[in-house]
């Protein structure tokens, strides 16, 4: 198991909009550099990348938290276990 953590502090969203489907789902698959969320910082939205391939297991966060840099967002199960 590992997680995706946060590149800055900012507002974490899982969406690209209120009314949009989720970047990727709880359960679903995710491969290197796929954008699994965004924080938005200063009227910027960042892309939250993940740095390997896996299966979003849960994300630790909900839409509109406060996060900090290096904070944990999401944890990703290798697909193999």
């Amino acid at each position: 198991m590992s997680t995706v953590k946060a590149q800055q502090s900012g507002v974490f969203f899982r969406r690209p909009a209120p009314e949009a489907d989720p970047y990727v789902r709880e359960g679903g698959h995710v491969d290197p550099g796929q954008t699994i969320a965004v924080i938005e910082a200063v009227k910027t939205f960042n892309p939250v990348k993940s740095a390997s391939a896996g299966i979003v297991t849960r994300f630790l966060l909900t839409d509109g938290t406060e996060v900090a840099q290096g904070q944990e967002i999401a944890e990703l199960a290798d697909e193999n276990t």
